[in-house]
């Protein structure tokens, strides 16, 4: 038997489970969480940028449930330089217990990354989502913009998770901005 075979499915699980990471370290999904109240479309109004929705505007996620108990996941955004829209279809599962706001999410095949609402109004019109790390957060509203109470309330929490919130990115959900419509 080859000794080294261990050490390298160990080495190899390592490596692989080092950018399995599910939610910032200071950070706290939701809980209780209600995923049916969750469920609906979502408009992106802030966004740390990051390569896959680089350039996009107009970008919502809608969420549904899927017969297996997991959600579909569709995120669309105008892409105004290629004057088209993109999409990407995923799903997202729960990591735990279904009353947490702990999930992980996929858009390739079987790899998945943390997907955790941090704060939620208590009518579920805004959410603060965190990803995997301090490189992922998301401001989410039912409409195109957030009070500024609730975005100041974000803010803060994000702050205090750690992120860099100077770094955000406002997303541009004016509907009278050209190509603001899906044709």
């Amino acid at each position: 038997m080859n000794v080294r075979l261990p050490i390298y499915i160990g080495l190899i699980l390592s490596l692989f489970c080092a950018g399995c990471s599910s939610i910032p370290k200071t950070a706290k999904p939701v809980a209780p969480f209600e995923v049916d109240r969750y469920l609906g479309t979502w408009y992106e109004v802030a966004r740390l940028d990051h390569k896959f929705e680089r350039g996009l505007s107009h970008v919502t996620a809608t969420y549904s449930a899927n017969e297996d108990g997991s959600i579909r996941v569709l995120n669309k955004g105008y892409n105004k330089e290629e004057q088209e829209w993109k999409s990407a279809e995923g799903k997202a599962k729960f990591r735990g217990e279904p009353t947490v706001a702990a999930l992980k999410v996929s858009f390739f095949g079987p790899f998945y990354s943390g997907y955790n609402v941090l704060a939620i109004d208590k009518d579920y019109q805004y959410a603060l989502v965190a990803g995997k790390d301090l490189d992922f957060l998301w401001i989410l509203s039912r409409e195109r913009s957030i009070p500024e109470e609730v975005k100041l309330d974000f803010l803060r929490i994000a702050l205090e998770v750690g992120y860099t919130i100077d770094d955000l990115l406002w997303v541009d959900q004016d509907p009278n901005t050209e190509g603001a419509h899906e044709g």
